[in-house]
């Protein structure tokens, strides 16, 4: 794992070609699941996934200025290589950046790399509320929940190429209402949703991952009790990508015996991380 900004090779995989998108659309019928057992589909290849989140991991490095604090990034790196040492198996090589920007925010892109604002350092203020959040941005990287979005958006762009394609006024007022409909139908119905639900999913994986890490996954709730103390309105929960501050906090709370016996294990297995923060 590196902790420091390394040069990537560009790749640039071949986009899917928009005639094939009705083919895309018929694939769907076919699903995976993902690490919580839930049915998912997944059909953009594991390579070309891991490409883009190359590309993308470099594009930042080279646009957004990096912390070149040594303690901030020993600490960071600390807790990131305690979570990838803990999973179930082998997913390549990691690597994490810290970001010199004060908002708190950190994610994780296919091909295992994470970046952490150092403004997140102002809400996770402790090396297991710090754990939770990495874990959390982990957990979306193993359920492939990337591959899952793209997915879903190409099946929206399939959808709206059968009705030009099978219209029989293309340009008529009465297509375009429809069209925008569906768009806006497989916005709120489909996408936002499953986003939704990929929060809840990628909290669950997280909070596990950091108890078998050796983190307390208590600290997960904690994090979200700061998160909410920081401040910030919220939109509706039904046009929120995220799961309000409460529901995640219970969702979290609701099942944390089982997180908490990992924990345990974990720690009488002798896996105490001991990330000194900065």
């Amino acid at each position: 794992m590196s902790f420091r900004s390394r040069r990537v090779v560009r790749l640039h995989p071949k986009p899917i070609a928009l005639a094939a998108l009705p083919a895309v659309l018929a694939l769907l019928s076919g699903c995976d699941e993902s690490p919580t057992g839930r049915k998912q589909v997944t059909l953009v290849p594991e390579a070309q996934m891991t490409a883009l989140g190359e590309q993308s991991f470099e594009q930042l490095l080279e646009r957004r200025p990096l912390d070149d604090d040594p303690r901030v990034r020993r600490y960071l790196g600390c807790v990131a290589q305690a979570l990838v040492d803990a999973l179930p198996q082998p997913r390549g090589e990691w690597s994490v950046a810290v970001f010199d920007d004060p908002t708190p925010n950190a994610f994780a892109l296919p091909g295992g790399k994470i970046g952490v604002h150092t403004g997140m350092l102002q809400v996770a203020r402790t090396p297991d509320q710090l754990a939770a959040v990495i874990g959390h941005e982990i957990g979306h990287v193993l359920a492939e929940h990337g591959n899952e979005r793209l997915t879903q958006e190409l099946a929206v762009q399939g959808g709206l190429l059968l009705l030009d394609m099978f219209a029989e006024e293309p340009d008529s007022f009465e297509h375009e209402a429809l069209r925008k409909a569906l768009g806006l139908g497989a916005q709120y119905g489909l996408l936002l949703p499953y986003s939704r639900t990929h929060e809840r999913e990628a909290d669950r994986i997280g909070r596990d991952l950091m108890a078998r890490a050796g983190f307390d996954p208590r600290a997960s709730v904690q994090l979200w009790q700061n998160m909410a103390a920081a401040g910030g309105g919220e939109p509706p929960a039904f046009l929120s990508t995220h799961p309000s501050h409460d529901t995640r906090m219970e969702e979290l709370a609701a099942d944390m015996d089982q997180a908490v016996a990992l924990f345990e294990e974990a720690r009488a297995a002798g896996r105490s991380p001991g990330c000194t923060p900065p």
